[in-house]
């Protein structure tokens, strides 16, 4: 492709301005973004004034006949993420979705029927490119991290294996509304926080694999547990609550523990209910090595004020409740969270059809792992994967 890679964005929330601004730091004239279409149509009029993009459509009908746009990037709801994926296929463009790739929204309630939703649904997008040979791309940013990518490499020098690995993303509770709910959200913080330390913990396995067996290192089995905590009594009793509430059906913490076909192990903690900003971080333990990624916080910069005033309207951190006392701000918290290593990584792969270090493989191994952990955690027992994964 000797031109820009047309961009056309679904969504104009919070994910949608992340990948704007990760698109325009991008060097040189690699990328236009060529248009953008939401729900409410003067969100996206405003979205697009602000981030310099050519025109507004009034539908994603209207995106995905659009002949000059070769990517659509998906920045919409968990449950719009299959159908909405299957059409931009079918319409021939190349597709970036964001996390989690898609999810089960029918059967609530029948942990083993939202499994099998779950892979018909991912099935369906990852088959769905595959017939009209276009490249999904898995918008996991840890996996562009680069405390991540560094891990990688420390391992690929080491030349030894990851025999445990520990990872969380946590804080005090998603703002999205769909996320409340399993009709949208396809479940709570186990789907749509554990992902994140999830996919880069097998995208780590999976490059260790290929490097000493010669193929991607997968899970086998799963065990899961989930809890209400907002909800339980204890949390009812406090006095001062400074969490986000308010979960209707979706649990609001989550760990899962995963085998790998090499007999190491993954722990995974994911919760909406930790206070003080992000907790994002993955520690690797070797045979020879360990190493730690802090994503958020780290100490690149640490500072000090004694009331939430002093700092004004400088951003410190995302979901940080208040500016008093030390802190942690991020000098560049979408560089560090790997945002715009991410976008490079796909548009690249859209120009010249590289596969995305991202893909649907390794997306649809944390669908399925996730929702076994969710039968787990009903079931009360050890889930085996094997059954539920396709064959790479």
């Amino acid at each position: 492709m000797n031109r820009p890679v047309r961009i056309g964005i679904v969504g104009a929330g919070f994910i949608a301005r992340i990948h704007a601004e990760a698109y325009h730091r991008l060097p040189g004239p690699g990328v236009e973004l060529r248009a953008v279409c939401a729900s409410r149509g003067e969100r996206a009029q405003a979205f697009a004034a602000t981030h310099r993009i050519e025109r507004v459509a009034g539908s994603v009908e209207e995106l995905l006949g659009d002949p000059e746009i070769d990517v659509i990037d998906l920045c919409v709801p968990n449950h719009l993420h299959a159908p909405f994926g299957v059409a931009a296929a079918r319409a021939g463009k190349h597709l970036i979705v964001e996390k989690p790739l898609t999810g089960a929204f029918e059967h609530v309630g029948n942990p083993r029927a939202l499994l099998a939703e779950a892979l018909v649904n991912a099935d369906a997008l990852l088959d769905s490119c595959d017939a009209a040979g276009v490249r999904l791309m898995y918008a996991e940013n840890w996996v562009y991290a680069p405390s991540i990518q560094k891990a990688r490499r420390l391992f690929a020098a080491a030349r030894a294996p990851i025999l445990r690995i520990e990872g969380e993303e946590s804080h005090s509770g998603s703002h999205a509304e769909y996320a409340r709910r399993w009709a949208t959200a396809g479940g709570g913080s186990l789907l749509g926080k554990g992902c994140h330390p999830l996919g880069a913990a097998f995208y780590l396995k999976r490059a260790e694999g290929q490097a000493r067996l010669g193929r991607p290192i997968r899970p086998v089995e799963v065990i899961g547990a989930t809890a209400r905590l907002t909800s339980s009594e204890a949390y009812r009793a406090s006095s001062r609550a400074f969490l986000r509430g308010g979960w209707i059906d979706v649990e609001d913490w989550g760990t899962m523990v995963v085998m790998f076909d090499d007999g190491t192990v993954a722990q995974i903690t994911a919760a909406d209910t930790v206070l003080g900003g992000i907790k994002n971080y993955l520690v690797a333990y070797g045979a020879n090595a360990v190493v730690q990624a802090n994503i958020n916080p780290n100490t690149a910069v640490v500072a000090y004020a004694p009331t939430p005033d002093v700092f004004g309207d400088e951003y410190i951190a995302e979901k940080i409740e208040t500016k008093a006392g030390w802190t942690f701000p991020a000098p560049d918290e979408d560089f560090m969270t790997g945002y715009p290593a991410e976008i490079e990584d796909f548009v690249r792969s859209a120009r010249d059809g590289s596969p995305p270090l991202s893909d649907g493989h390794l997306a649809r191994d944390v669908i399925a792992t996730i929702y076994g952990a969710y039968v787990s955690a009903a079931e009360g027992t050890r889930i085996d994967l094997r059954p539920f994964l396709h064959e790479e």
